[in-house]
């Protein structure tokens, strides 16, 4: 029987009614945006704010990014962004993201970020405290 993940962080989300479509759902776009918003939750948890995981000299861009969408959203409701690291390499990070509203699945996200130099904006490693972070993260998820 495998361990179920657990999360590097879950924030809690309020759908905003500028957010939803003529549909009266979450239109498509901000699920990711609310993914975004989880990521630099998780870097605030791992690190103390974004600023302080820039000051160790690199940064990330995404590179890949797969949505599947299983159920709406709509306004008002109270919803739950988790991220959860599967993946760590030598320039690339992978993240899962999913989205609930209570026990209901909305939302399951894959996103590839890949470590850049800041000058260059060119894929690099990643500096040697963030990935003793991200190696440590790993290993205390059981990844």
């Amino acid at each position: 029987m495998t361990q179920p993940r657990r999360p590097i962080v879950e924030m809690p989300l309020r759908v905003r009614y500028h957010e939803c479509d003529g549909q009266g759902i979450v239109f498509n776009a901000h699920y990711m945006a609310y993914v975004d918003m989880c990521a630099f939750e998780a870097e605030k948890a791992l690190f103390g704010s974004h600023e302080e995981f820039l000051a160790h000299g690199g940064d990330v861009v995404v590179a890949e990014a797969n949505l599947k969408f299983r159920a709406p959203a709509r306004f008002d409701e109270d919803l739950v962004v988790s991220q959860y690291l599967t993946h760590l390499g030598t320039t690339s990070l992978v993240f899962d993201f999913e989205i609930h509203r209570g026990g209901t699945l909305l939302l399951a996200a894959n996103i590839r970020y890949v470590f850049i130099d800041p000058a260059t904006v060119r894929p690099a490693a990643p500096p040697e405290a963030v990935r003793k972070v991200y190696a440590a993260l790993l290993e205390d998820l059981g990844a």
